[in-house]
């Protein structure tokens, strides 16, 4: 694990258990529509370093760390950061514009963030497999980033559980969209993979609309 992944899992782990001992720190913290229209923007930010519970937040820095060597071995550890922050910013984000509405909604965790690596990942390494927990069987990369981006504009429309699809979904946009930027090549390395990747992302914008709660 290289010292920038370890980093965030630290600032991770650290920020969440004090939000599980102190409730007023979660609450001043956590991502929450009408506080952020009044201004308090650092939770736009802060959120994605909060975790519901521990199950929550081992799950997060357990799949950052599977996928993370993929990116900072493309891309340095710089391009890396950029696209974590970046995917964690860009899922805050949707999930204002999909939520703008609902004032009490709210949500924590570093899944936005996590799913742009693992999007950025897919994308570098487009041969590789992923096995799912209790599905020992592997699943080609490009057909899970497509099912998830489905299942998550699904989600979103469904409100399926007490998940942040929106998060989930903006963080797998942001990474799509800022490892193509930073890293250019892959658009030759990848072009089948990006164009896949690319229906799914240009469908929700297209139906957006139709995606909002019922």
């Amino acid at each position: 694990m290289n010292q920038a992944v370890l980093v965030i899992i630290i600032i991770n782990v650290l920020f969440s258990f004090k939000g599980f001992k102190d409730r007023a720190f979660f609450e001043k913290f956590k991502f929450q529509i009408a506080p952020i229209f009044k201004g308090d923007k650092i939770r736009i930010l802060s959120s994605g370093f909060l975790h519901v519970d521990q199950s929550h937040l081992f799950f997060n820095m357990f799949t950052l760390y599977m996928f993370a060597d993929v990116v900072t071995n493309h891309v340095g550890i710089p391009k890396f950061l950029a696209i974590y922050i970046g995917s964690l910013l860009a899922g805050s984000l949707l999930a204002m514009s999909f939520h703008k509405n609902e004032p009490h909604y709210s949500a924590v965790g570093a899944s936005g963030a996590v799913m742009g690596i693992l999007y950025a990942a897919i994308m570098l390494n487009p041969s590789m497999n992923l096995y799912l927990f209790f599905i020992p069987i592997p699943i080609p990369a490009y057909i899970f980033g497509v099912g998830y981006l489905l299942y998550s504009m699904f989600g979103m429309k469904k409100n399926w559980g007490n998940i942040g699809h929106s998060a989930h979904l903006g963080g797998a946009i942001g990474g799509f969209v800022l490892t193509i930027a930073l890293y250019p090549q892959v658009i030759q390395q990848s072009q089948t993979m990006i164009i896949i990747l690319a229906v799914p992302i240009l469908l929700m914008f297209l139906f957006k609309d139709k995606l909002k709660r019922e």
